[in-house]
C-alpha cells in the first residue's frame, strides 16, 4: 500500500520474518526497511531518497500513523511492525534453522553486549560477524575490506543498525556486493543491549 509514495507492505512479525529466512537462502541481494513517520518525511523531502525506498524488497509499518493510513487504505487488520521487535522474530528464526547473522553498527561495547545478550536468549545462534563502523564514511579500501569480511563470515542476515537515512542509503549503495537479506534496525542494537531505553509497552501500543 502506497503512503506518500513509499510502498509498505501488508504484513506481520511471523510473515515478515518468514520471508526474510527465505530469501536468505535463495542468496540474492535483498533490502527490508522498517518505516516509522520520520523515514517517510524524509522520502517526501528528498527525491533521490524517496528512489531508495521504493528499490527496497519489503518495508514494513514501524509507526503507528503509516499502520493508521494502511488501514484507511484498505488494510483494516495491519498492526505494527516495529523495526526491534521484527529483530527478536528473525533472530529467533535464525537461530531456528541455523541461519548465520550479522550486526553492523552501533558502538564497538554495544555490539560485544548484543551478542552476548541475544546468544544467550537465542540459543544455537550463529552470531559470525560483527562491526562498528566509525562515525565518518568508510575510504573505498575500508569499504571494500569490510564487504569482503561480510561475504568471507557466511553471514546470510545482515542487521544494519545505522540510523535513518544513513542506513537505508547504505544498504542500498551495498546490495550488489553483498549477496544476503539487509534489514535496517535503527536503534534496535541499542535497546537489545541494554544500553538505551524503549519507550514502555503500555505507552507504545498507544
Amino acid at each position: 500500500i502506497s503512503v506518500l509514495n513509499t510502498p509498505l507492505c501488508v504484513t506481520s512479525y511471523l510473515a515478515a520474518a518468514c520471508q526474510i529466512a527465505n530469501w536468505a537462502s535463495d542468496g540474492c541481494p535483498r533490502v527490508v526497511c522498517a518505516a516509522n513517520v520520520h523515514m517517510l518525511m524524509e522520502a517526501h523531502d528528498s527525491s533521490a531518497y524517496r528512489a531508495i525506498l521504493q528499490r527496497a524488497d519489503m518495508i514494513t509499518p514501524d509507526g503507528m500513523p503509516l499502520v493508521w493510513m494502511m488501514r484507511l487504505k484498505g488494510a483494516r487488520g495491519q498492526k505494527r511492525v516495529y523495526g526491534p521487535t521484527l529483530t527478536l522474530h528473525v533472530l529467533e528464526l535464525a537461530a531456528q534453522k541455523s541461519i548465520p547473522v550479522a550486526f553492523y553498527g552501533s558502538e564497538p561495547a554495544t555490539l560485544t553486549s548484543l551478542s552476548a545478550r541475544m546468544l544467550q536468549r537465542f540459543p544455537g545462534l550463529h552470531v559470525v560477524y560483527a562491526y562498528s563502523p566509525p562515525f565518518r564514511p568508510l575510504n573505498p579500501f575500508e569499504d571494500e575490506t569490510v564487504c569482503a569480511e561480510i561475504k568471507s563470515s557466511g553471514a546470510r542476515i545482515l542487521f544494519v543498525g545505522l540510523g535513518c537515512p544513513r542506513q537505508e542509503q547504505w544498504m542500498d549503495a551495498h546490495r550488489q556486493n553483498l549477496p544476503l537479506v539487509m534489514l535496517g534496525v535503527g536503534a534496535a542494537f541499542d535497546f537489545h543491549a541494554g544500553t538505551k531505553p524503549q519507550s514502555p509497552a503500555w505507552l507504545q501500543n498507544l
